[in-house]
C-alpha cells in the first residue's frame, strides 16, 4: 500500500488572539503550496488545537507518513525538546503512523531577504534625508537560554547590517539573555547615529513585540535628539513561506541540515556544559490546550502591553509569572520578581547569567 502524505506544522501557541491568528494564517498560506496534501496545524500550549488534535486529524484522514515543521525561527528548547518529545509520544502510541520531523527556519537567505524587506519598509515610512550610514540597525530577537539559538540572531544582525549598508548595528533580546532591549538601546544612543532602527526579529505579533516598542518609545523620549523607527516583525512574508516549503521538501529529500555542532545538549558549549546530555522532554503539558481560558483579556487583538505594566506596577499578572525558569513564546514570559508557591512541578537547568546586569532580572529592577 503506498504511503499518504499528510503535512503538521506546530507552532508554540500564545495567550494573544492576534498571534494564534496570523500562526492560523499562515498555515492556510502553506496549505496553498502542498494543495495535494492534507495540512494540519497545533500548537504546544495555550491556544488551540494543540499538535496532538492536528495529529489525529491527520491520522483520521489517512496519513500514514506526517512530515511534521516547527513553526520556529531558531532550534533552542521548543524545537529541541518539547515538540520531538511530543511528536515520538504521539508515534509510539500510534504504530500506524511515521512522523518525520524537519528542521527550524535557521539562517536562510530568503528570511534575511523577508527581514530587509520589513525594515525597508520602515525606513520608507519615516522618510526623511538620514543616509544609511548615519543609521544604526538594533535587531531584537526572543532570547533564549541557549546560546546558539541566541548567536543567530547576531548573525541576522550582521547580514542586515552589512547587507544594507548600516552605519552600525546592536543585537538585543526581549527576555532570558542580554543585553535587554532598554539597556540595549541605551548604549545605542550614545554612539552618536541620528536615526536607530529597532526591528524585532520575531514571525508573530504579541507581548513581547509590544515590549520591544514601548521600551523603544520610553528610550526615544530621553533621547529627543535621535530620530526612533520601529520596524514591522515578519509575519507571513512570501519569503517566509518559501523557506517553511524549503523545509518540508528537504524532509522528503531526506537532507539532514540540523546544526550539532554548537547543541548545548551534545556538545561542552562555553558556560553550558553541565546541560550535555540532559533528558529532552516537554514541559508543555500543564498548559496544554487551555484556549480560549487562556486568552489575555487586559487588551483586544492589539497587544498594548497592559501587563508588563501591570507586573512593573507592582500588580499580580498570574499568568505571566510562574515559578520555573525558561523560555516562552511571544507572550508567555518570566519576569521572575515572584517566587510563586504554585509551582508546576517540572524544572529547567537554570540559565548561568541570569544575574548579569544587563539581562533577564535588570529589567523589573527599574
Amino acid at each position: 500500500m503506498s504511503e499518504k502524505l499528510g503535512l503538521m506544522i506546530c507552532g508554540h501557541g500564545s495567550r494573544n488572539r492576534a498571534a494564534v491568528r496570523q500562526f492560523a494564517t499562515l498555515s492556510e498560506r502553506l496549505k496553498e503550496r502542498f494543495p495535494d496534501w492534507p495540512v494540519e496545524y497545533g500548537y504546544l500550549e495555550f491556544a488551540e488545537p494543540v499538535i496532538r488534535e492536528g495529529l489525529d486529524k491527520l491520522r483520521d484522514s489517512g496519513c500514514t507518513r506526517i512530515l511534521a515543521v516547527p513553526g520556529m525561527l531558531f532550534a533552542a528548547g521548543h524545537a529541541k525538546n518539547d515538540i520531538p518529545s511530543v511528536l515520538n509520544t504521539y508515534q509510539a502510541e500510534n504504530k500506524g503512523v511515521r512522523i518525520d520531523y524537519g528542521r527550524e527556519l535557521a539562517i536562510d537567505t530568503r528570511m534575511v531577504r523577508a527581514a530587509g524587506d520589513r525594515v525597508r519598509e520602515a525606513l520608507e515610512a519615516a522618510g526623511g534625508d538620514v543616509p544609511m550610514h548615519e543609521t544604526l540597525l538594533v535587531v531584537v530577537g526572543r532570547g533564549s537560554s541557549d546560546p546558539d539559538a541566541n548567536s543567530n540572531v547576531a548573525k541576522i544582525t550582521r547580514l542586515l547590517w552589512e547587507g544594507m549598508g548600516f552605519g552600525w548595528a546592536e543585537t538585543a533580546y526581549s527576555g532570558v539573555t542580554f543585553p535587554l532591549v532598554e539597556p540595549a538601546l541605551e548604549h545605542a544612543a550614545k554612539l552618536g547615529y541620528r536615526r536607530i532602527v529597532v526591528f524585532p526579529y520575531f514571525l508573530f505579533t504579541g507581548v513581547l513585540v509590544s515590549r520591544i516598542y514601548s521600551f523603544t518609545d520610553e528610550v526615544a523620549e530621553r533621547h529627543p535628539g535621535i530620530e526612533f523607527v520601529k520596524a514591522g516583525y515578519l509575519n507571513d512574508h512570501p519569503q517566509v513561506i518559501d523557506t517553511f516549503v524549503e523545509r518540508v521538501e528537504e524532509i522528503l529529500q531526506g537532507t539532514n541540515v540540523m546544526n550539532c555542532q554548537l547543541c548545548k545538549y551534545r556538545e561542552q558549549v562555553l558556560g553550558f556544559e553541565a546541560e550535555i546530555g540532559l533528558r529532552q522532554e516537554s514541559h508543555h503539558h500543564h498548559v496544554e490546550g487551555l484556549g480560549s481560558s487562556a486568552e489575555c483579556h487586559l487588551c483586544d487583538d492589539i497587544c498594548t502591553g497592559a501587563c508588563e505594566k501591570q507586573v512593573r506596577e507592582g500588580g499580580h499578572h498570574h499568568h505571566h509569572d510562574h515559578a520555573h525558569d525558561h523560555h516562552h513564546g511571544d507572550d508567555h514570559h518570566h519576569h521572575h520578581d515572584h517566587d510563586h508557591s504554585h509551582n508546576h512541578g517540572h524544572h529547567h537547568h537554570p540559565y548561568p547569567h541570569a544575574d548579569h546586569p544587563l539581562g533577564p532580572k535588570s529589567m523589573r529592577r527599574t
